[in-house]
């Protein structure tokens, strides 16, 4: 889905520690465009900037406008982090009229009967990848669980995609399932083992006795 947002950024001149380093300490996040038959540009933008961007969603491209330079259109293809804290940033320029795969995040939606009768829900998976034109992409995508029961599974062929937004990968991925939980039953001590203990005493005294009396 298309937006109006946009995002400033700054060429790097320098690629030193040190330079990363004052780069963080002032507030701004190392980063690079790239994208088909454009070479990859080193950039720096400000970190409460990109935060207001990566809030909406992945899948929603943006206009990265470059100090002194080009607009691109652009996604951001990754983020790393380092101690919770945002160290560095991957955008892709994209095509409007190309497609191209990004991972949308799911949003289950609804109370699933399975847990109403005591299921828990395992969620494996919390992003789908799909393809489609940028224009199309969704920010996310609201799956319905209500109707799931214990033991049922949501796959990603249960998914229904937006009009123009196909998947990418296997039908059969599992996304989250409804299982009981698993309770560990405790052995009741049924005084067994006493028993077998008495018995071993008695079978020893009575060994003890017929040695006795043979040694008689």
């Amino acid at each position: 889905m298309a937006t109006n947002q946009s995002l400033s950024a700054s060429r790097r001149e320098e690629f030193t520690r040190a330079s990363l380093r004052q780069l963080r300490e002032g507030g701004r996040i190392p980063a690079v465009i790239y994208g088909a038959q454009t070479e990859s540009l080193p950039i720096h933008v400000d970190a409460k900037d990109l935060a207001k961007v990566s809030r909406t969603g992945r899948s929603e491209f943006f206009d990265l406008k470059v100090e002194g330079g080009e607009t691109y259109p652009a996604l951001i293809k990754e983020i790393q982090q380092r101690r919770g804290v945002v160290a560095h940033v991957d955008f892709q320029k994209v095509s409007k009229n190309k497609p191209i795969r990004v991972k949308v995040p799911l949003h289950l939606t609804g109370t699933a009967e399975g847990t109403k009768a005591g299921g828990v829900l395992q969620v494996q998976a919390t992003e789908l990848e799909v393809e489609g034109l940028p224009d199309d992409l969704p920010a996310n995508i609201e799956v319905d669980i209500s109707s799931l029961g214990t033991g049922d599974k949501l796959t990603a062929a249960d998914v229904s995609l937006p009009s123009g937004i196909t998947l990418i990968g296997a039908e059969e991925e599992l996304l989250a399932s409804i299982v009981l939980p698993r309770v560990v039953e405790e052995e009741v001590d049924t005084g067994t083992g006493a028993e077998s203990a008495e018995t071993a005493g008695e079978e020893t005294e009575g060994d003890i006795g017929t040695a006795d009396g043979n040694d008689a």
